[in-house]
C-alpha cells in the first residue's frame, strides 16, 4: 500500500504562487501520479496529472497556462507549481497515483494522500 503525504498548502494572496508537493512512500517510477480537488456535480476533478517517465501529461482547461506538474522520480515526490492564483483555485488539494493513465485521468486512482488546503484571498 503506496502512501502519500502531501504539503504546501497554505493562504495566499491572489496572483500570488504556492507548490504542492507530494511525498510516496515507495517508488513512485511505475506510477501515474494525479493532483485532484472536489468539483461542483462530481466526486472530484482532474487538475493535472504526470505518467511514468513523463511521457505523457494533462492539465485542466481551468488551469492551463498557470499550474504546471511535475515529477522527481529520484526523490519519490510528484508537485504542482501554481501561479496566478485566482480565489476560485481555493480548495483541498489531493494527490493520487494508480499504474494506469485512464484510470488517472478518469479520477479512479489506487492511493491517495489526506489532502492539503489551499486558500486565495485578500
Amino acid at each position: 500500500q503506496v502512501q502519500l503525504v502531501e504539503s504546501g498548502g497554505g493562504l495566499v494572496q491572489p496572483g500570488g504562487s504556492l507548490r504542492l508537493s507530494c511525498v510516496a512512500s515507495e517508488s513512485i517510477s511505475m506510477y501515474t501520479l494525479g493532483w485532484y480537488r472536489p468539483a461542483p456535480g462530481k466526486q472530484r476533478e482532474v487538475v493535472a496529472a504526470i505518467s511514468r517517465g513523463e511521457a505523457h501529461t494533462i492539465h485542466a482547461d481551468s488551469v492551463q497556462g498557470r499550474f504546471t506538474i511535475s515529477r522527481d522520480d529520484a526523490k519519490n515526490t510528484v508537485y504542482l507549481q501554481m501561479d496566478s492564483l485566482d480565489p476560485e483555485d481555493t480548495s483541498v488539494y489531493y494527490c493520487a497515483g494508480t499504474n494506469r493513465w485512464d484510470r488517472a485521468i478518469a479520477g479512479n486512482a489506487d492511493y491517495w494522500g489526506q489532502g492539503t488546503q489551499v486558500t486565495v484571498s485578500s
